[in-house]
């Protein structure tokens, strides 16, 4: 009789305790306020949707330039994690107490590709002669004192001997988001953007959305590698140290990839 009642009680327990299992799991799920550098608008677009799917937890995104985030967190922004659009702002934000600590709290999770386009079909070559031609009213590049894409513009220009002459057709963004804009909308012929905001990816490997474009060679600039860092702010929450982890994951990275992104 005894081995009977132990026999019976025993899965009866366990499917009790199997009833509080979801709620227990849900409650342990948190939000993590993401700073995101606007290059990469595209790509967390789709991850953070993941991450909810994967974790329960819930990325909160913003979008903007480095520059003002970094101005932004030194101001006491509640940003609990950076996607940096180089890697000395969170190298810096490190050095300045900024950072949340560990091992796992700071490393590349992108390197960014550099391209001239135009929404206009045909108008950028595949070799950027169009620049020497300077045959176009107005080029777009991000402020380069707030956003390292809009640096790398300038790094690019220099090599190639032409800053002077074209900085009088120069239309300058406070981010690439906005210098993405600019080009968009006609209000400057073309200009210098990250690949991820004007490829689509496909299972082919992607393909340009509209006009045309010029892989920038990566020589002629130093590598744009973006650097994610936990914040002080988000030393102590889950779901930020579990939003590290997602991200150099296999599913994100394979985003990442497919938007242009080198990866280390």
């Amino acid at each position: 009789m005894i081995q009977r009642f132990v026999f019976v009680f025993l899965p009866a327990f366990t499917a009790f305790l199997s009833l509080f299992a979801v709620p227990l799991t849900v409650a342990r799920a948190g939000e993590v306020n993401v700073a995101v550098a606007a290059n990469f608008t595209a790509p967390m677009q789709k991850i953070a949707p993941m991450f909810e799917a994967d974790t329960g937890h819930k990325a909160v995104l913003s979008f903007g330039s480095t520059g003002k985030f970094y101005a932004q967190i030194q101001n006491g922004a509640p940003f609990d994690v950076l996607l940096s659009a180089d890697d000395t702002t969170p190298a810096k934000l490190e050095q300045e107490g900024q950072g949340g600590g560990g091992k796992d709290g700071r490393y590349t999770y992108a390197i960014g590709t550099l391209v001239l386009w135009s929404k206009q079909p045909g108008l950028v070559d595949a070799k950027g002669e169009v620049l020497k031609r300077g045959q176009f009213d107005k080029i777009a590049l991000a402020d380069p004192r707030l956003a390292p894409y809009g640096a790398a513009a300038v790094e690019v220009l220099t090599a190639l001997g032409l800053l002077d002459a074209l900085k009088p057709k120069f239309v300058q963004g406070q981010s690439i988001g906005q210098t993405h804009q600019f080009v968009a909308t006609g209000n400057a012929t073309l200009g210098f953007v990250a690949l991820s905001q004007v490829w689509a990816p496909d299972e082919q490997g992607g393909k340009l959305k509209e006009g045309s474009f010029w892989r920038v060679p990566a020589n002629l600039h130093p590598p744009i590698r973006q650097d994610v860092i936990l914040l002080k702010t988000g030393r102590d929450n889950l779901a930020a140290v579990a939003f590290l982890q997602y991200l150099r994951g296999e599913k994100a990275r394979a985003v990442i990839r497919s938007f242009g992104y080198g990866l280390d």
